[in-house]
């Protein structure tokens, strides 16, 4: 029996990880098979608290990691698969263990959203990624397209003119969602232009990408664009589905937590981006990790009170 499960090893897994190390938990992090979340596909991190030059994404979350193992915590690099919250224990599978626990954190994240659109799927790692820290250098002086108006895609864009021969950004309106910052470095770039109220239709390409499709969003008119590269930063999924019918989620699959990080589950709670809809922040998912962690301790000191206090 574990007193607590934290299943993710993002921002908001690995601070609850520590917190609730130090509260002699000995919490177990289910991390998944790549640990460390949506940082480790990340570059240069600059608004992280304590880190005054920036810090790489992957590396923070080493630290992360390192900081919550000095403390205590098991750290598995394993997939839960399926979870039954139906009663105590709380029951958590993996493919080839079944764990029991007292408490469950829920930190899971969320992954990245795709187009949907004809050619995508055919040409992924043909030249369609989600990812430009991973496949940004194989497409040094080509012809680049990132689709998006937030700031992971002006983040994307910026990263991705170190191997360019320039960058084209295709966003669905006239103007950016970018904070100001991100926004001004992108549009200030020479080496990146923009195509506006226009969305992308189709990739083209057999074996490898060759451009796009795109429709003008204003007047309906087709046209095909040359390009080798097609990056997508165009927001987020949470990761929820092993927790469809166990636990209650939104409209958008995101886990409610209306008092805190308390869900409708006596005994689970649940932190970062799984059920952030707002800010998506490193720093944020981090805080909702603390408070998780917090939150189960309470909850645990409490039910052990009660139980001394049955037996008395």
């Amino acid at each position: 029996m574990e007193r607590v499960i934290i299943i993710g090893s993002g921002p908001a897994g690995l601070t609850a990880a520590v917190y609730a190390a130090r509260a002699n938990l000995s919490p177990l992090v289910l991390a998944g098979g790549m640990y460390g979340g949506q940082l480790m596909l990340t570059t240069e991190v600059e608004n992280y608290p304590g880190f005054p030059d920036g810090i790489m994404g992957p590396d923070l979350m080493i630290k992360f990691r390192e900081q919550a193992e000095h403390f205590g915590a098991r750290i598995e690099n394993v997939d839960v698969t399926d979870v039954d919250f139906g009663g105590q224990p709380l029951i958590v599978r993996t493919a080839e263990q079944e764990y029991h626990a007292e408490t469950v954190i829920i930190a899971t994240g969320a992954s990245a959203r795709w187009l949907d659109i004809p050619g995508e799927e055919l040409l992924r790692g043909r030249g369609v990624s989600t990812c430009a820290t991973c496949d940004g250098a194989f497409f040094r002086d080509k012809r680049i397209v990132v689709v998006g108006g937030g700031d992971s895609a002006m983040e994307e864009a910026l990263f991705l003119t170190r191997f360019g021969s320039k960058v084209t950004v295709i966003h669905r309106r006239d103007s950016l969602r970018a904070s100001k910052i991100m926004a001004e470095r992108a549009l200030s770039h020479e080496k990146i232009d923009f195509i506006w109220n226009t969305g992308v239709e189709a990739v083209l390409g057999t074996t490898q990408m060759t451009g796009l499709r795109l429709k003008n969003l204003v007047d309906g008119t087709i046209s095909e664009f040359d390009a080798d590269a097609l990056f997508i930063a165009i927001g987020h999924i949470p990761n929820t589905a092993i927790f469809a019918g166990q636990i209650d989620l939104d409209a958008a699959g995101y886990i409610l937590s209306p008092n805190g990080t308390n869900t409708n589950v006596e005994g689970v709670f649940v932190g970062g981006d799984v059920n952030d809809l707002r800010y998506k922040q490193a720093i944020t998912a981090a805080g909702s990790g603390c408070k998780a962690a917090m939150d189960a301790e309470k909850y645990l000191e409490a039910h052990e009170f009660a139980m001394r206090e049955t037996v008395l």
